[in-house]
């Protein structure tokens, strides 16, 4: 038990601290600390990172800091790709979802480490790009169970032309979403794998990841975010690398 509590911990702090990457904590922790069978784990971090961003996005929505035109043309498409995504699951091994997981903790930490130029874009955006990009984010996430903030943040500022506290409140929004849209479909796709959901695991890390993102949010204030992406991008490449090592 006191192993969840410090995983909740360091996820809902890494989410406070940098505004991202807790939902890729989150599948690690519940398979490496906890024991969790892989696809289980998946599962249970869509609910889990659902009800995180839920709760977070709760706070922008009343301050009229969420894009509902983004939430409609980037959101929705991201729930049909998130289903897909959870759909194509049943045809991989709990390893290949790993293997790919890697590789997207890889792909985070270079977001982390160099985070692209976030200047909205002049002009009229074609919908089709925002959809699109919508779509296979949404796909990552239910094939892998991370939130995908780190890619979703970058392609509203980018491609929806969002100012960044827009950005932020919006992605949270879409994220929950989508998130449990994932979480419904592999409800109906764990019990061919004797697996079931441990409910009380999920409400902890929601609830102690929803607190640790208040104290982190905190403790935000007096570290440099700079040193604190580079460390959390060395930590994710650490990390990937030992689950590439252990999967293939």
């Amino acid at each position: 038990m006191m192993l969840a509590w410090l995983g909740a911990l360091a996820i809902g702090l890494s989410l406070g601290l940098l505004g991202s990457g807790g939902s890729i904590l989150t599948v690690p922790v519940l398979v490496y600390l906890l024991g969790e069978h892989p696809k289980l784990a998946i599962a249970e971090s869509l609910l889990i990172v659902g009800g995180i961003s839920l709760l977070g996005a709760l706070p922008y929505a009343l301050r009229g800091l969420v894009n509902w035109r983004s939430v409609l043309f980037f959101g929705l498409p991201g729930m049909a790709g998130t289903y897909l995504g959870a759909w194509l699951s049943r045809f991989f091994s709990g390893e290949v979802q790993l293997l790919v997981f890697a590789g997207v903790m890889l792909l985070a930490a270079l977001f982390m480490a160099r985070p692209p130029a976030l200047k909205p874009q002049p002009g009229k955006r074609a919908l089709w790009k925002v959809a699109l990009e919508g779509t296979l984010v949404g796909a990552l996430t239910g094939f892998v169970g991370v939130g995908g903030g780190f890619l979703i943040v970058p392609a509203l500022v980018l491609l929806g032309g969002l100012p960044m506290h827009l950005a932020v409140g919006t992605s949270l929004f879409i994220i929950a979403l989508k998130s449990f849209v994932g979480f419904y479909k592999y409800a109906t796709l764990l019990p061919h794998y004797g697996l079931s959901v441990n409910w009380g695991l999920v409400l902890l890390f929601t609830l102690v990841g929803v607190l640790g993102g208040l104290l982190g949010g905190r403790l935000s204030l007096l570290v440099s975010q700079v040193r604190l992406r580079q460390g959390f991008a060395l930590f994710l490449v650490v990390m990937g690398a030992y689950i590439l090592v252990q999967n293939l």
